[in-house]
């Protein structure tokens, strides 16, 4: 089932949140959960964290990604 962002409860966005800050969890499972593509994370991150918060949280996982073939 394919979401938007807006139809989300509170609670869901901090999962989501928390899972995309964790260095474990793929943008895939994300996906499998809650029906959310890469962008759709990136644009539910960019506008619940702080501009710093986000811009740390985009440059680990661009890092992450050029080091590992399957990271987020």
């Amino acid at each position: 089932m394919k979401k938007t962002t807006v139809d989300l409860k509170p609670e869901e966005v901090s999962d989501i949140i928390q899972m995309a800050l964790s260095d474990h969890v793929s943008f895939a499972n994300i996906e499998k959960l809650y029906g959310l593509k890469e962008s759709q994370v990136v644009r539910l991150m960019r506008s619940n964290l702080k501009t710093g918060s986000y811009r740390a949280w985009r440059k680990r996982v661009h890092e992450f990604g050029t080091r590992r073939e399957f990271y987020k």
